[in-house]
């Protein structure tokens, strides 16, 4: 099942190559939380229909609920896809850019093997990933001093 995932984010990323944008353009809001050089390699397209793979053994499996559950965004690897409703709330982005981290330090597989066990142990609000990521995006909005968010990332996983 993993590398069935991870088959469908790989093409699902390339279908949309052209309709990426790179995250440089949050160079001056996420100063010193991540580097110029990270947000040149990190990437979002905006859509309405955010994608999910939505295969009959993940439904089997007890995803069913979080493959239906609504999102302003999902990450895949570099790639993160936003919904047009939320592409200017910042804190979506921010948190968005922690799951790439979590996919550059875990690597694909991993990624998505200890994703969905923690979906399926913790559900979907309790695991450690995304409480994780929510924990940043909201103290980027309380406005805390600058961190270096990949580090951070990288030292609690």
């Amino acid at each position: 099942m993993l590398e069935k995932i991870n088959a469908w984010i790989d093409d699902t990323n390339r279908k949309n190559y052209d309709h990426r944008r790179a995250c440089t353009e949050f160079a001056q809001a996420f100063a010193g939380f991540y580097s110029p050089e990270f947000l040149a390699s990190a990437y979002f397209v905006v859509t309405d229909d955010i994608p999910r793979p939505d295969f009959p053994e993940l439904r089997q499996m007890g995803f069913g609920s979080f493959i239906d559950m609504p999102v302003n965004g999902t990450t895949y690897k570099d790639t993160y896809y936003i919904r047009s409703s939320a592409v200017s709330e910042l804190r979506v982005h921010f948190h968005e850019l922690a799951h790439v981290v979590q996919w550059r330090e875990l690597g694909a597989l991993n990624f998505i093997q200890r994703y969905m066990k923690e979906i399926l142990t913790c559900g979907y609000a309790n695991a450690p990933l995304e409480i994780m990521a929510y924990d940043l995006d909201k103290r980027y909005g309380a406005k805390v001093d600058a961190f270096d968010i990949p580090e951070y990332v990288i030292r609690n996983l």
